[in-house]
């Protein structure tokens, strides 16, 4: 197994996020999932899905007739490396710009500022504290 790479593409990440939410699927079970929301060919998906494993997102083990796939990390620890590959390709490693770009383009909410204000808060008493 390779190590995983850090950034997914769409439709492996569409993919994931069906796993990560199941906590283990089989192609078919990701297969009708996707299936309620566009066409899409279930060898596609099949294919995708060993990718994924190959990549070392998913694993795999036989149960009766169909294997059964896993993820092999948390959604939270893939999705803040693709933000950090992200700032690094983009932003040259830094996120204020990242920052200052969302809240100058005013895609926050009110209740996303709120949420980030909270997150701040929270990070500042843990940094005070030495944790």
């Amino acid at each position: 197994m390779r190590s995983a790479s850090s950034t997914l593409t769409e439709q492996e990440l569409e993919i994931m996020k069906i796993v990560w939410l199941r906590g283990t699927a089989t192609v078919r079970d990701v297969y009708e999932t996707l299936l309620e929301q566009r066409k899409v060919a279930y060898t596609t998906v099949m294919t995708m899905m060993k990718i994924l494993e190959q990549k070392g997102h998913l694993k795999k083990s036989a149960v009766e007739k169909a294997y059964v796939y896993q993820p092999t990390r948390p959604k939270q620890q893939v999705i803040g490396g693709m933000v950090r590959d992200f700032i690094d390709r983009v932003f040259n490693g830094s996120a204020e710009p990242l920052l200052m770009h969302l809240v100058e383009d005013r895609s926050l909410s009110d209740r996303d500022f709120k949420e980030i204000e909270r997150i701040l808060r929270e990070r500042k008493k843990h940094v005070a504290s030495g944790d």
